[in-house]
């Protein structure tokens, strides 16, 4: 028998990070007063790529998937492709030795296009599609995330005969975390994952078990988005081991793999809080081999899912000012892009830092709102930025941490195609993804 999870001492940690930048490691101000993001001026690319265009990174990819591996060596480190894929950043993951995290079959087969192994991949979603399913078998991937009691049995009957699919079943630990309510997915009452307060999880557990072509590894959550301490995540450790505890005492199986998701924050502004992945690393793993050895259990394999964390910071927007208007007491800044290609304003209120980067200004800062070119009055990028007051159309604005969320997010919304993407690493740039032009939306229009 367990006994009970008393409280346990931890050893003493280092301090929560401070204030991170919101800018790539690689960005300079440059003589002209102009900036540069991996050795190439942001203007130049600007100018070769056209705006709205985003640029990437790619040292800073590296540099921050390097950063959770070496806090987690014992652990698996899956990349959340939701937050931005292409053949290129897929490329950059698999050769940095990380896993993928996958939401569709689109994803799926743009890793198997790309030679991503399949072996690595985690398939999740509330709702997955019967094609979503099929393709996760028929490609071979790891694991598939158990979001419900009705997939189980649909999962199951689509395994071949004499095979064995490797599942995870998501819980929901009843943790509220995350910058927004709309990304809050560790509590009961949202459509993610099956609750271990009700019941529903055991229920789940128990029938997984009951299926001879699946073979249950471990457990799995995700707490939300935006999270910047550490203690949820301690939080979570110590409910899920006591889940792991009662499904040991009762139903006699224990577990070889525990995923805890991923949610980890970055800064969009300066002084902003953002996640240390070693500060996660010691709190959690020592969290984590405590409770275990307290209910003389073995430790499970760690899966972390970090997207946002590694893929925002290295990106940066580029728009190009349309018209500067003042309206009573506000001035407001219009650029060539907005929420086609970054929704996250409108849908979650996220504020960003802008930064005039194609030229240098003397004039004193003024407080201006850049607004995008959408015919949506909550069409807002930035509201109440400093700008220098010489602002005016032809200048080009950068807008740092944007690289998760914002691509693969994008829209057509009112016939504007969706940006270019380019790669920058030691003075030299390509383009990665071209921009959606008239003539793509064109060909899809096929009826009369």
């Amino acid at each position: 028998m367990s006994l009970p999870l008393a409280p346990i001492a931890l050893p003493p940690l280092p301090e929560e990070p401070g204030p991170a930048s919101v800018w790539p490691a690689s960005t300079r101000t440059l003589r002209s007063g102009g900036t540069a993001v991996g050795g190439v001026p942001l203007a130049e690319l600007a100018d070769r790529f056209g705006t709205p265009c985003y640029v990437i990174d790619e040292d800073e990819v590296r540099n921050r998937a390097r950063a959770w591996r070496s806090a987690l060596p014992d652990a698996d480190v899956a990349y959340a492709g939701k937050a931005f894929l292409c053949r290129a950043m897929l490329r950059w993951l698999d050769e940095e030795g990380l896993h993928l995290d996958v939401c569709s079959a689109g994803e799926l087969e743009l890793a198997a296009h790309t030679g991503f192994p399949a072996d690595r991949i985690v398939l999740h979603g509330n709702a997955k599609s019967p094609a979503d399913l099929a393709t996760a078998l028929r490609l071979g991937v790891g694991r598939i995330v158990i979001d419900s009691t009705g997939e189980i049995a649909r999962l199951a009957a689509l395994v071949p005969p004499g095979s064995r699919q490797r599942v995870l079943v998501r819980v929901v630990p009843g943790i509220a975390a995350g910058a927004h309510t709309a990304v809050r997915t560790g509590v009961e009452g949202q459509k993610f994952g099956l609750p271990i307060a009700g019941g529903e999880a055991e229920d789940a557990v128990v029938r997984v078990l009951g299926q001879p072509r699946l073979e249950l590894v471990g457990l799995h959550c995700h707490l939300g988005s935006q999270i910047a301490s550490v203690d949820p995540y301690v939080t979570a450790v110590r409910r899920l081991v006591g889940l792991l505890s009662r499904l040991r005492d009762v139903h006699g199986v224990t577990f070889p793999e525990l995923d805890l998701g991923g949610g980890f924050a970055i800064p969009y502004r300066d002084g902003d809080q953002a996640l240390d992945p070693r500060a996660y690393a010691l709190r959690v793993t020592s969290e984590l081999a405590l409770r275990c050895a307290h209910a003389d259990l073995p430790v499970p394999r760690l899966t972390v899912e970090p997207g946002r964390w590694i893929a925002g910071p290295a990106g940066v927007a580029l728009y190009r000012v349309l018209a500067v208007k003042a309206t009573g007491d506000r001035l407001f800044v219009a650029v060539d892009g907005g929420m086609s290609d970054n929704p996250r304003p409108a849908l979650y209120g996220v504020r960003y830092t802008v930064r005039l980067v194609g030229r240098a200004s003397s004039v004193p800062e003024r407080t201006m709102t850049v607004v995008g070119r959408h015919c949506e009055a909550g069409d807002v990028l930035a509201e109440d930025v400093a700008l220098p007051g010489d602002i005016r159309p032809g200048d080009v604005l950068g807008v740092p941490a944007s690289g998760a969320y914002h691509v693969s997010m994008a829209s057509a919304y009112n016939l504007v195609g969706r940006p270019p993407v380019a790669a920058v690493s030691e003075g030299r740039a390509r383009l990665l993804i071209r921009r959606e032009t008239l003539e793509d939306l064109r060909v899809r229009d096929v009826g009369e």
